[in-house]
């Protein structure tokens, strides 16, 4: 927005608190407009005077004192108002609860807020997404898109969660009253994994295990009422889970029956490595680059979620960072414009929030590196699910000191881990209350936070990141044979699991990863270790070691 529509705003009557006031023009200056501040305890006389000088395109006024005087205050300003003839002016009102109650009652102002909404709500305002009253609600003023999602919320990330209760009712129940709510931008659907694995073969389902995880979504209505019940309040955009078989089918059907806004597809996962389904790994790469090529395709957002799968087994940073590239370099080569990149932080749980910048510092720079007009990337954080804990008071505390850390990333999209989740799945009303916890969190670091790239410890431990797993796609590269690229080529990046190369210590006794690298936390970073001296084991020495293990 160019700056050239004119807000104006006052305290009026003998209201002498301007902070409220203040931050709204603020924020309308950092979107665009013009603002001018008349001052406190300006009189209606004044004030409408200044209306016939400056011609403003908003007038905001703030009155935080009695409901009552500000009734009789209304009143007056509006037979002044009439009297004079002055029209063409858009007035906005903010105060307390019960002050705003009246402002509603006048008829003056075409918005109103009382504090308890959220920034969002006054960002859309501001920047006129919709010609109606922000009391009035309808899907054209939420974008249903992701793209136009995030520029419309911009400077405000994204708040998605995810949401899969144990029956198909409960889960449309909820799903209605988070619309409502209008805290929540995307809403995640979490099959159980029986219709992960088993939605498109009912035969092979088993008889145990329904809503283990998730939702038992059985039909494609299912998924249909839960998108109809969303209908409402900020019209959500939905998205779902990529199911763990038949990934192509499930594409295809959430695109159908929920617009899907992106989809999520492993590289290496959910196969024979993870035993989330039965798929080897070389047919699991081949199946989930062909969704990703779908996806593509199909001009529909994507998601390549493999590094922090990665990390969730303890794999060390500087593979965690090169798996990022990967998945990637993937999406853009199977076609991919608009890819979203998720950082999971806190993982493992014991990194430190100075490495676990770096790593993610050194992610973003790798991703980003391949822009290009056909390409781009946006950020989306979390926090890490092995660092949540049963207690929900110090849970709380957990998801908005790892938000607030998350925001030094600049993120488009925060994906809420809702405080209960180490317990319990979330039901809507902790869903809502673990995204204002994060509204709140989000809103303190948008004043402005230090510039954190700059620090020496973080600089120095991103570029030793980077050069680390540059030497790991640079082995992946040298498996490589004939014309193929070989990071992209399935026979070569499952050798490269088989051989090591992607290692994690979880995976031991998988049939697939060797599982044999060790790694701890040196210093807040995960890295890996010589199990003969328990010291750390550069990224160089580790690769040596495995290239004599495959010569012999």
């Amino acid at each position: 927005m160019k700056k050239q529509n004119l807000i104006l705003g006052v305290c009026l009557g003998e209201c002498v608190h301007v902070a409220g006031i203040m931050n709204f023009l603020r924020l309308a200056d950092s979107l665009g407009y013009q603002t001018k501040l008349l001052g406190s305890a300006v009189s209606i006389q004044d004030f409408v005077s200044a209306l016939q000088e400056y011609k403003p395109d908003i007038a905001a006024i703030s009155y935080r004192l009695t409901p009552q005087t500000a009734k009789n205050l209304f009143h007056d300003l509006n037979e002044e108002l009439r009297r004079l003839g002055i029209s063409g002016i858009r007035f906005v009102f903010g105060g307390t609860p019960p002050v705003a109650k009246i402002a509603e009652e006048s008829g003056i102002f075409e918005a109103v807020f009382s504090g308890q909404e959220s920034l969002e709500t006054v960002v859309r305002y501001l920047k006129q997404q919709a010609s109606e009253s922000t009391k009035q609600t309808s899907e054209r003023q939420f974008a249903q898109t992701l793209v136009e999602r995030i520029q419309q919320n911009q400077p405000i990330p994204l708040l998605r969660h995810h949401l899969g209760l144990e029956t198909v009712e409960k889960t449309v129940e909820n799903a209605h009253e988070i619309a409502l709510s209008g805290v929540l931008d995307v809403l995640s659907l979490a099959p159980d994994q029986n219709a992960q694995e088993y939605f498109f073969r009912p035969q092979d389902m088993p008889n145990e295990g329904h809503g283990a995880g998730g939702v038992p979504l059985r039909k494609p209505e299912d998924l249909k009422a839960i998108y109809e019940v969303t209908r409402c309040g900020n019209f959500p955009i939905l998205r779902c889970y990529a199911g763990t078989r038949d990934l192509m089918k499930w594409a295809q059907m959430s695109k159908e029956n929920i617009n899907i806004a992106w989809g999520a597809v492993p590289l290496f996962w959910y196969s024979e490595l993870d035993k989330r389904s039965e798929r080897k790994i070389v047919e699991a790469i081949k199946e989930n680059q062909a969704t990703i090529k779908w996806y593509a395709e199909n001009g529909i957002p994507l998601e390549v979620n493999d590094s922090h799968q990665w990390s969730l087994r303890d794999a060390h940073d500087a593979l965690a960072v090169a798996t990022a590239f990967l998945a990637a370099y993937n999406a853009k080569s199977l076609g991919v414009k608009h890819y979203v990149s998720q950082y999971m932080l806190n993982t493992p749980p014991d990194t430190s929030p100075v490495m676990d910048l770096a790593k993610m510092l050194a992610k973003i720079h790798l991703i980003e590196s391949l822009h290009d007009e056909n390409f781009v990337s946006y950020r989306q954080i979390r926090t890490g699910l092995r660092s949540m804990t049963w207690d929900p008071d110090r849970a709380k505390g957990m998801l908005v000191a790892s938000v607030t850390l998350g925001m030094f990333l600049k993120p488009h999209i925060v994906h809420v881990v809702g405080y209960c989740e180490a317990d319990h799945a979330a039901t809507a009303k902790e869903i809502i209350e673990s995204c204002k916890l994060v509204q709140e969190a989000i809103s303190f670091t948008l004043r402005k936070l230090p510039e954190v790239s700059y620090d020496p410890v973080i600089r120095k431990q991103k570029r030793k990141l980077i050069k680390e797993s540059n030497l790991i796609l640079d082995s992946i590269r040298n498996l490589g044979k004939g014309d193929k690229d070989p990071l992209t080529d399935p026979d070569v990046l499952a050798e490269a699991v088989r051989l090591g190369i992607l290692d994690a210590p979880h995976l031991s006794g998988s049939g697939v990863a060797p599982g044999s690298i060790v790694t701890m936390p040196v210093d807040g970073s995960y890295v890996a270790i010589d199990p003969k001296t328990g010291k750390a084991l550069s990224e160089q020495r580790r690769l040596k070691k495995l290239i004599k293990v495959m010569l012999k």
